[in-house]
């Protein structure tokens, strides 16, 4: 390759692997590596489900220890709203079910 054709070309372009050293075929094959493990991690964060559920799961536990703390009678009314809620949700379809 000549001096001008190393000039005109971009400093964005990259390099075909021919014209590459071992050095620099090795740091290459490095960083392709580590963008392959950065891409598989980023796929397994969306799609690690029990993850996900545990992750929420922890959060809704801190902010219900936070709502102990700061408004134990809102906490008390949401866990009366939750009860009438579900005891609703039963009463329904027993009635449902029992009905003739």
């Amino acid at each position: 390759m000549t001096t001008t054709d190393l000039s005109t070309r971009s400093l964005l372009e990259p390099r075909p692997l021919s014209e590459l050293s071992r050095p620099e075929l090795r740091l290459e094959v490095k960083r392709a590596r580590t963008e392959l493990a950065s891409t598989l991690n980023a796929i397994e964060d969306r799609l690690n489900v029990p993850r996900k559920m545990r992750e929420r799961t922890d959060r809704w536990g801190r902010e219900l220890r936070r709502l102990r703390t700061e408004n134990p009678v809102a906490l008390a009314g949401v866990a009366v709203g939750v009860a009438v809620v579900i005891g609703g949700a039963v009463w329904g379809i027993v009635t449902l079910v029992t009905r003739d």
